[in-house]
């Protein structure tokens, strides 16, 4: 079945607990123990799991949409230009984004209960994050409000500190260094480049996040990372080699 038949199967059977199914509550017309929210083992389950993860990607989007104020029509195209929403299930992610982007308030709760999904730093919550950084640049301009509900969101991940700013680099401040996309040092040798890019390669892969279980309608998220990561090993490898840099 379909991420998004699940989520249909969600919002009727309302079986999740925590902020999120308190969340999906408020959508169906139910009332919800906010009490649910350390009952992990269940969500951790494969099927639950990518229902958690699906119900907190289109909240945190929503909230990062609000984190500036107002949410803008270049926003909600953005959320659909990184998550495929089948025109059958449009209305059911509506509603979910539409009661969560109501105020800011809350995100941190839905940011655990996601970050509870996976071990801390994991490569898809990176993803995720690049997710809200497409969204928060949609209207041309990251607010410094947008950033620090991301920078929180980031620390939540288990991204604090050096870690979240090599990923706002990518996004945010000029010319992207392609070092600080690797997440390497400048000095670092060939055979170490070499080995840091397929290490990276391996984690941002698509096939190894299915593998991993992510949802497959999420799989974009980590195709764009990908994609930076290849630029900037070709990059460096170019001017280490004194050859022109390949434009793709």
């Amino acid at each position: 079945m379909s991420i998004w038949g699940k989520l249909t199967g969600a919002l009727a059977g309302f079986a999740l607990g925590g902020p999120l199914g308190a969340l999906l509550g408020g959508v169906a017309g139910h009332s919800i123990d906010r009490g649910l929210e350390e009952r992990t083992e269940r969500e951790t389950r494969p099927g639950h799991r990518n229902v958690v993860f699906t119900i907190g990607v289109i909240a945190l989007s929503a909230k990062m949409a609000k984190a500036d104020g107002e949410v803008t029509e270049d926003e909600i195209h953005a959320f659909g230009e990184i998550f495929h929403v089948p025109p059958g299930e449009i209305e059911n992610v509506r509603r979910v984004f539409n009661l969560a982007r109501k105020d800011v308030a809350g995100y941190e709760a839905y940011a655990r209960q996601i970050a509870r999904l996976f071990d801390p730093g994991a490569p898809i919550l990176e993803d995720l994050l690049d997710g809200l950084f497409h969204i928060a640049k949609a209207d041309g301009l990251v607010h410094e409000r947008e950033l620090a509900f991301l920078e929180r969101v980031a620390e939540i991940f288990g991204y604090a500190g050096s870690a979240f700013e090599r990923i706002r680099l990518r996004h945010v401040g000029g010319e992207k260094d392609p070092y600080t996309v690797l997440g390497v040092e400048p000095d670092i040798g060939d055979a170490d480049l070499k080995a840091a890019h397929r290490a990276l390669v391996r984690q941002t892969h698509p096939d190894a996040l299915i593998a991993r279980g992510v949802p497959e309608e999420f799989v974009s998220l980590a195709n764009d990372r990908l994609a930076a990561i290849n630029a900037a090993y070709d990059r460096i490898r170019s001017e280490r080699s004194g050859r022109p840099q390949r434009i793709s």
